[in-house]
């Protein structure tokens, strides 16, 4: 079983990148799950109908999203029936949509589960608890079970990876959309990495035009954020498990930007 997980797309830049580069990033590696963080796509902030759809064309099976999920209120009208889209599972009960999917591999059940850190977020319901629940109850029917962490800082990324190893196959951070060089395999099997990094704008910080974030930094005043424009990149992983227990056999960082190009 391999899983390739693309990080926090941002904007028409990443989107354009996702179209360009995962057909060919899915001939390379030949993922059994391919899984896309949607939840800077449109703009910058949220998700439309139309680009989940564009991202399932392009190859994707799962497409997770984060604190930004209600950025365009159009997700309202579409979520529910978006039957490969998920939000954190955290949220408290009665928020529209899904905190996991079940996708059929060649007879195989892969869970796919998001959740959000609280730290310097949105003061939702306990991550641990709800993704606890959610893999114990995964684990019944399938060893292969994948983590979108979605969170801010580094240390409750890294307590929910050690919360989760030997139960989870893989825990993946999102959200700081800078690609981090900590990925491993923890002692009870867990492919682990604290951001897997994002897709878009590569000169930009953080996907945003550095104008905007240098005058925000420098004068402390309100000031609007626009994706960037110019060279663009994409990061990722993929996570190799064995067929029999799930537990993960391999990693690899995938980057492409016009430092690290890609060969196919």
């Amino acid at each position: 079983m391999r899983i390739l997980f693309i990080g926090d797309v941002v904007g028409r830049p990443g989107r354009s990148m996702v179209q360009d580069y995962l057909p060919k990033l899915r001939k390379k590696y030949r993922p059994s799950l391919t899984i896309v963080n949607g939840e800077n796509a449109a703009s910058g902030k949220g998700i439309t109908e139309k680009i989940y759809k564009s991202f399932l064309e392009a190859g994707a099976q799962v497409v997770t999203l984060g604190n930004h999920a209600w950025a365009r209120r159009e997700i309202f009208s579409f979520i529910d029936d978006a039957k490969k889209l998920i939000r954190p599972i955290n949220y408290p009960v009665g928020t529209p949509g899904k905190g996991t999917v079940s996708v059929n591999i060649n007879g195989q059940e892969v869970v796919v589960i998001n959740a959000m850190g609280r730290t310097f977020l949105a003061d939702i319901d306990c991550p641990f608890r709800a993704v606890e629940e959610a893999v114990e109850e995964a684990k019944k029917r399938t060893p292969f079970v994948f983590v979108d962490f979605h969170a801010e800082v580094t240390s409750e990324k890294q307590a929910m990876g050690w919360f989760l190893d030997g139960k989870a196959s893989a825990v993946i951070g999102t959200h700081t959309h800078v690609s981090t060089a900590d990925d491993r395999i923890l002692p009870g099997g867990t492919a682990y990495q604290s951001d897997v990094g994002m897709t878009g704008p590569y000169d930009g910080i953080l996907g945003v035009e550095r104008e905007a974030v240098l005058d925000k930094f420098l004068t402390a005043m309100p000031v609007k954020f626009e994706v960037a424009e110019g060279r663009t990149q994409l990061n990722g992983i993929c996570i190799d498990l064995d067929d029999q227990t799930g537990k993960a056999r391999s990693l690899q960082r995938i980057m492409i930007n016009d430092d690290h190009p890609f060969y196919e």
